[in-house]
């Protein structure tokens, strides 16, 4: 649906504070923030005076219509993005992989001609590289490339030999570089060689099924390679932004760089705060394979407790839709696609978290899902916040009633949610992107019209809180 509306009496949520009152919408923009607002050419007045009003989700970490030219996964931008409005998410971040031979304004080029148009949200792209050219100069006007198509932000491997992996030569270059040019390096930090060391000492002794899939990948390698990454890139002078953190030794890792200057981010996702590695040992452990695996209930409860003590600063989902059928289509963890969808569970999961016993403010919880993301990654304030002059990308979110996550009930096409049995509180009612509702009450009134969001290069002297 679209026209101006008047949403009336919420409460509104901004990562500074909260208060009752009116939001307006004129078009794609917001235009009034305040209480009493007149219905003039209004099309349609929301009453919210049962719901919060909080800035659209910004998810920063996503794989929709994922090809990683081993798997492939179900998913289109039209379903990816519906999955990311029933969740109340109003921008997803993607990646255009440069594939070997491309440049990366081939990377880009080919990543919305995939979309082709067909996003009922907006969304935005870093850049996935693989082939990182011999010479500086170019490497240096490939970030230069980059900022001008509005993507601010690379992403860099240290493992999966040898389609994604770069060496440490290889990734000083890449920090080097991007930091004369104001890109941000994001990380997936795991140690090739222990992970496959590991995977290599159970493939040998006959301990390939599922139950094994996290043993392969200890936390340790994800803590040591943290540790290089942070050395590295601060010898460089570079940002660094640590995908899915799933241990507390790699987010503590990150917090004692910042406390010493250094700009380093910390992203973590909602398996790794609310899932633990029994399930490997389950009926369904097809349901968590992932990358880097679960941890240990003691490494969640930590993890929960440094999300409250602020030292994690990003949340995405690194979802990833993979049906149920490939999910099970070995028993052997080397051959299982991983990945999981979490689109539409990880608002309500976090608000669940925030409203809990201990959790955290509602505005701490904006500031993590929209807020943040959208000032790391240069959206901001075009999306991020409820406020005049930014786009209306909004989320209204009924607090009242408890429901069963069940994958009957979601919007994609996995066919299972590993959240499945999990109770949240509350739920998403409506979203709106740019003024237009794009979901509501489990109904989609429209298809299409999502648009890209340039981002710009990332303020390495102004790090999220």
């Amino acid at each position: 649906m679209e026209g101006n509306l008047l949403i009336k009496n919420g409460q509104v949520v901004n990562s500074t504070g909260t208060f009752r009152g009116d939001v307006l919408t004129r078009g794609e923009k917001i235009v009034a923030v305040g209480q009493d607002l007149p219905a003039t050419d209004v099309q349609q007045v929301i009453d919210a005076s049962d719901l919060l009003v909080f800035p659209g989700v910004i998810d920063p970490h996503t794989h929709i219509q994922l090809d990683t030219g081993i798997y492939q996964t179900a998913d289109d931008w039209a379903i990816g993005t519906r999955v990311a409005a029933a969740g109340g998410v109003t921008t997803v971040i993607d990646f255009a992989t440069q594939f070997p031979g491309q440049t990366v304004k081939q990377a880009v080029r080919n990543r919305h001609d995939e979309v082709g148009g067909k996003t009922l949200v907006d969304y935005g792209l870093h850049c996935m590289l693989t082939d990182i050219p011999p010479k500086d100069t170019e490497l240096r006007e490939w970030m230069k490339t980059l900022l001008s198509l509005g993507v601010p932000a690379i992403k860099l491997y240290t493992t999966y030999r040898p389609n994604y992996y770069q060496d440490d030569s290889s990734l000083l270059r890449a920090f080097r570089a991007a930091a004369t040019t104001g890109v941000l390096t994001m990380m997936h930090a795991e140690n090739d060689a222990i992970v496959s060391a590991e995977t290599a000492r159970l493939v040998t002794a006959g301990k390939t099924s599922l139950a094994y899939h996290a043993a392969a990948r200890p936390g340790l390698a994800e803590a040591e390679a943290v540790h290089r990454l942070l050395f590295l890139a601060q010898t460089a002078k570079a940002s660094l932004y640590v995908v899915h953190c799933s241990t507390n030794e790699a987010v503590e890792l990150i917090a004692d760089a910042r406390h010493q200057g250094q700009s380093a981010i910390a992203e973590t996702c909602p398996q790794y705060l609310f899932l633990d590695d029994a399930l490997y040992a389950g009926d369904h452990p097809e349901r968590v394979i992932m990358q880097p695996p679960l941890r240990s209930r003691a490494n969640v409860l930590r993890q929960q407790e440094l999300l409250r003590r602020r030292f994690i600063h990003s949340i995405g989902t690194d979802h990833c839709e993979y049906t149920l059928a490939q999910k099970t289509m070995t028993p052997d963890f080397t051959k299982t696609p991983g990945g999981i969808p979490g689109l539409e569970t990880s608002l309500p999961l976090l608000y669940t978290f925030a409203v809990g016993e201990n959790g955290i403010p509602l505005p701490r919880l904006v500031q993590l899902m929209s807020t943040n993301p959208a000032r790391i990654f240069g959206l901001y304030p075009q999306k991020g916040i409820v406020r005049p002059g930014s786009d209306a990308d909004l989320v209204l979110y009924e607090p009242n009633g408890k429901h069963t996550i069940t994958a009957a009930k979601l919007h994609g096409v996995s066919g299972y949610t590993p959240y499945e049995g999990i109770t949240v509180q509350g739920k998403v009612r409506t979203t709106i992107s740019r003024g237009r509702i794009v979901y509501e009450n489990d109904v989609f009134p429209i298809s299409g019209g999502g648009q890209f969001v340039p981002g710009t290069a990332f303020p390495a002297d102004s790090l999220p809180a």
